[in-house]
This record gives C-alpha cells, structure tokens and sequence, in this order.
C-alpha cells in the first residue's frame, strides 16, 4: 500500500522553490477564506488524478490539520502519480512557521464552523428556556442534538443545506 511521508512546513516550503507542487484538499468554503499562495485545489470529496505536465519533482499534500491527510493517504499518494508528502499539521503547523498565508476575512466561515456556532447556540438557547422559561424548552435541543446525530450517521447535515442558501453564503460557492 502506497503512502504519503510527513514533512515540515519547512522542508514542504524547500521543496516548492525546486519545484514541488502543494495541493490543498480542502473543500471550496475552506479554502476561500484562508490559502497558502501558489497551491493547487483538488478537494477530496472530488479527488482526480493530478496533471502533472510538466511532471513535478513532487507532490505535497495540505489540510488544515492534517488529520484529513493522513486519513486519506493511500488515496492521494495514488492521485499524485509521483513522489508524495504530506504537511504534518497542515495549515495550522504552516502558520505556526510563520510561512504565508492569503487571507480573505470577507469570505464567510466555512460550512462545518458555522454549523457549529449554529447548532451550538441552538442548544444552549433551548437548555435555558427549558431551565428558566419551561421544560418543554429542552425538546429544541434535543432536536438539534437528534439532527446532529443524523448528520453524522447519514452524511447530510440539513442544517448545513440550510445555511449555504444564507445571503452570506452565496458568494462563497
């Protein structure tokens, strides 16, 4: 089985000025509102086959974290058609380095946060209804609780179908 080797922000950084390619697997909402300049996109929902022409010495890999990644190793060592690496820590470890970054705060947050703050809030607004107001307040966070549940056991999170639709979010996509 084929698999990507860590590397540095550092040493990923090197080996961009020989010649490396950098591709971020991010989905589209993540990556518009903060990048590393001159990577590639090929999120991985949508994985393809790189086009290497002309061919890179090698191809290097970024998430955020990179637990995505390394989760999906063998699968991008293969699209990479050549030698591969990944960032250990991705985005965050080459902020951390004090690489560069692009940032577009004008771009909205991506779906997964604003799920979270949503749904975080949701809960916390029905737990106080159903402390102070009436206990029938807690079924708006038992709802959410059940939908969050649902999204994580089908993949479809309606919430999120809901927020893309959002005035904010319409540029984004």
């Amino acid at each position: 089985m084929t698999t990507l080797a860590s590397i540095t922000p550092e040493h990923a950084a090197a080996l961009m000025k020989d010649g490396a390619i950098l591709v971020d697997i991010r989905e589209a909402d993540e990556r518009a509102r903060e990048r590393i300049p001159g990577t590639q996109s090929n999120p991985i929902s949508a994985l393809k086959p790189l086009d290497n022409a002309p061919a890179p010495r090698a191809v290097i890999y970024h998430c955020r974290s990179g637990m995505r990644t390394k989760s999906n190793a063998a699968r991008l060592a293969e699209a990479a058609q050549c030698e591969a690496y990944f960032v250990e820590g991705g985005l965050d470890a080459w902020k951390q380095a004090g690489l560069p970054v692009e940032a577009d705060r004008s771009q909205p947050l991506e779906m997964q946060r604003q799920v979270q703050i949503v749904a975080g809030g949701l809960i916390l607004i029905g737990a106080a209804i159903g402390t102070f107001v009436h206990p029938a307040g807690f079924a708006l966070s038992a709802f959410v609780g059940a939908g969050l549940t649902f999204a994580g056991i089908s993949g479809w999170c309606g919430m999120a179908h809901l927020l893309r639709v959002m005035p904010w979010n319409r540029s984004a996509a």
